[in-house]
Formats: structure tokens, C-alpha cells, sequence
């Protein structure tokens, strides 16, 4: 997932990603331990994944960056219809 795709989610979706994700590498652990894990690249994908949308959310902690609007989404798509 691309980190621009975490700075377009509020926190509480992100906590739920995170989550979501932590859940997700418990998984494919087992599958990695037990040889069914077709490609290991996933742990790397997944791991890194968790450390972006920790990363945003500790962001907008510091001030660093915002917590998006609902305006501010149906602006960008108001623009990109235009384009």
C-alpha cells in the first residue's frame, strides 16, 4: 500500500489498518513456519505497511501533518472529475 494512501485516511481507520495488518503478519507467520507461504516477500510488504500507517498516525501526534477533512476528499474529487 502506498503511504499517500495512509495520509488520505483519519485515525481511526488507520488504528483499525494497523490492526487490521498486525492480525494479518500473525497469519502469515504460521504459513511462512509451516511452508505455506508461497511468496515471503509478503511478511517484508506487510511489516513495512504497519510501520507506514504507525508512521502517519505518530505525524499527526507531533503536528507534522493533519488528519484529513471530509471537505478536503470531496474537493480532490471534484477536481480530478474536472481534469
Amino acid at each position: 500500500m502506498k503511504a499517500k494512501n495512509f495520509f488520505e485516511m483519519n485515525n481511526e481507520e488507520l488504528t483499525n489498518k494497523v490492526d487490521e495488518l498486525k492480525a494479518e503478519l500473525f497469519n502469515l507467520r504460521f504459513k511462512h513456519a509451516t511452508n505455506q507461504l508461497s511468496n515471503p516477500l509478503v511478511l517484508v510488504e506487510t511489516r513495512r505497511d504497519i510501520a507506514r500507517a504507525k508512521t502517519v498516525l505518530r505525524q499527526r501526534e507531533l503536528g507534522i501533518s493533519e488528519e484529513p477533512t471530509k471537505s478536503g476528499k470531496k474537493a480532490k474529487a471534484a477536481k480530478k472529475a474536472t481534469k
